[in-house]
């Protein structure tokens, strides 16, 4: 079967094939290579040494700093091979084989070629062909040539010829090499200028990330547009009180501080978009971290590709952005239509739980949502449903007729194109979606988590209103993770010390999904959260059972040590109109 060759090389051995898109970040073990996503059905098998058929990644702009991770301890698949466009799993082949010398190879084939791999046990890739068999092949590893770089068809302007040309330093030539390569991997023959930049891959996920960091500071790494740091594995301000071993505070300190060194700002935040001077509608900016990619494309109406990390901070040394993507308007098209039951009952768990399962149907699609017209929704619950529905869609957009900027019309939304599929939500495949995300084997409540995304002033307030004159039980913790920007504007509202005075507390600079013991106590068996994104990512995480559900639920769990475990009210039948 010949397909794209995305990365040259040979690789040989067992294939082993899901038709479902996995997140490596969150969903692989980083130092193993074995599959942790207990939603995933290629749970509890091992990608290490493996020819990997999938149909793309999904969730995590931090997909790519997996798999960077996994080549350079040596427990990678042998080689990648997709059916849709994936550049964030692309991307960590590419800047092993930049950096560090290390590739394996990575094609992409038609539908039917890849969906005629399923029964396949062995496979050999080479240069963008693969041969399948049902025997074991012996064939050596060849990482192709490490250095080519084809620029005959691509536009350069004079400023992408001096990077190239060492003229602002090594880190400069590297960084505008990959960049350029991604384009290609994209399909696009050019580059963009953009104003900003978020970069997410800034906390510690093992030693190549450590690597990678300093070795872009020996280069002679800085950025060259304003830059935001995302959120860490730690709090650097109390890790060490909290008990955190030094085997992780120390290199996380020392991979946020070489940032630092490059110029990146120490914001500590997954939700970028609740910092002052947040992107205005139309601007070209360079975000990753898939929440915040999500929420400034659909809401605000900014203009990002879905950066996978390492491209992110490389286009802010550059300036430089791929020409594709969401910086094209025909890419933010919507190409799948979903018509949504309309609840008549409210409550904030609709939008996560919506987010989470519109992202299992619009896997490589941007949907836009149709028939909530007029339902009353704020930031706080595009920001829920933005980050459930990137944990299960691999896509950069969303749009909800009426609710955000490019969605006035379904028409809008799809630039009147009739081609579009359509499908239909029906409340017993949400109440489906309702039972995964609720995995806990018994009501009880350790602790409740809060601020996945970080949590933003309004959920600060909304939060002390629900404390005012209350207080946790003492078998329960609640802790709220949030940027330091918006946990100063708390504390001066007075929204910290009602909070405190409930008994929760706060965490800065780290979330959900880096946060393990012992800020989780190793007594702590079951976990009440609002957030979708991290109902799915944490029993693979932390290994506890989880309960979902509604700010106002968590808190009554909170005072109670007990889950309310009926159906929220939209979920019933006599609740849709």
């Amino acid at each position: 079967m010949n397909g794209e060759c995305l990365v040259a090389g040979v690789g040989a051995g067992e294939l082993l094939f899901a038709d479902v898109g996995l997140s490596f970040m969150g969903g692989v073990h980083s130092e193993t290579g074995l599959v942790i996503d207990t939603h995933h059905p290629l749970h509890g098998s091992s990608v290490s040494g493996k020819i990997l058929a999938i149909p793309s990644g999904r969730g995590s702009c931090a997909g790519s700093l997996a798999i960077f991770e996994l080549i350079m301890n040596g427990h990678a698949p042998r080689a990648l091979i997709f059916y849709h466009k994936e550049t964030i799993l692309t991307l960590g082949v590419v800047i092993a084989r930049e950096f560090f010398q290390k590739s394996i190879p990575v094609v992409c084939l038609s539908a039917e070629d890849f969906a005629s791999l399923a029964e396949a046990r062995y496979a050999v890739v080479y240069n963008g062909v693969v041969d399948i068999s049902f025997s074991a092949p012996s064939v050596a590893v060849d990482e192709g040539d490490l250095t080519s770089l084809n620029l005959e068809d691509f536009e350069l302007t004079e400023m992408d010829g001096r990077f190239l040309d060492g003229e602002f330093g090594d880190a400069g030539r590297v960084a505008m090499r990959t960049i350029i390569r991604t384009a290609q991997i994209e399909g696009a023959n050019s580059l963009v200028d953009v104003d900003m930049a978020h970069i997410d891959g800034c906390f510690y996920h093992g030693p190549g990330v450590l690597q990678f960091a300093k070795r872009l500071l020996e280069l002679g790494g800085r950025v060259r547009v304003p830059s935001s740091m995302n959120a860490l594995c730690v709090d650097r301000r109390q890790w060490k009180g909290l008990g955190v071993n030094p085997s992780l505070g120390a290199p996380s300190d020392e991979l946020a501080d070489a940032y630092r060194a490059m110029g990146v700002k120490p914001t500590y935040t997954c939700a970028p978009y609740l910092l002052d001077g947040a992107p205005a509608f139309g601007q070209r900016i360079a975000w990753a971290e898939s929440n915040a990619v999500v929420f400034a494309n659909s809401v605000l109406g900014a203009r990002t590709m879905k950066f996978p990390d390492y491209l992110d901070i490389l286009v802010a040394m550059t300036g430089r952005a791929p020409n594709a993507d969401c910086y094209l308007a025909d890419k933010r098209l919507a190409t799948l239509r979903i018509d949504v039951p309309r609840p008549d009952v409210l409550d904030d768990s609709f939008w996560p739980a919506l987010g989470y399962h519109v992202g299992k149907i619009a896997t490589n699609d941007i949907p836009v949502l149709a028939g909530l017209e007029g339902l009353p929704v704020s930031h706080d619950d595009l920001k829920a449903f933005g980050a459930a529905f990137a944990t299960t869609s691999a896509v950069a957009m969303f749009h909800i007729v009426g609710a955000t900027p490019e969605a006035g019309t379904v028409d809008q939304a799809t630039g009147g194109l009739s081609s579009v599929r359509r499908h239909r939500v029906t409340v017993e495949a949400l109440t489906e979606t309702w039972h995964e995300l609720n995995n806990a084997p018994s009501a009880d409540v350790d602790l409740v988590s809060l601020g996945n995304p970080h949590f933003s002033l309004t959920e600060c307030e909304r939060l002390a209103a629900l404390c005012a004159g209350r207080k946790k039980a003492d078998k329960a913790e609640m802790i709220v993770t949030c940027g330091r920007d918006v946990f100063e504007k708390a504390r001066k509202a007075g929204f910290v010390d009602a909070i405190s005075k409930f008994g929760g507390r706060f965490l800065n600079d780290t979330c959900w999904c880096l946060i393990a013991e012992p800020v989780i106590a190793p007594d702590v068996r079951h976990i009440m959260t609002n957030s979708g994104k991290y109902a799915h990512y944490g029993p693979a995480a932390v290994g506890r059972g989880f309960h979902f559900g509604s700010l106002e639920r968590c808190v009554d769990a909170a005072c109670n040590g007990v889950a309310e475990t009926a159906l929220p009210g939209w979920l019933s039948a006599s609740a849709i109109s």
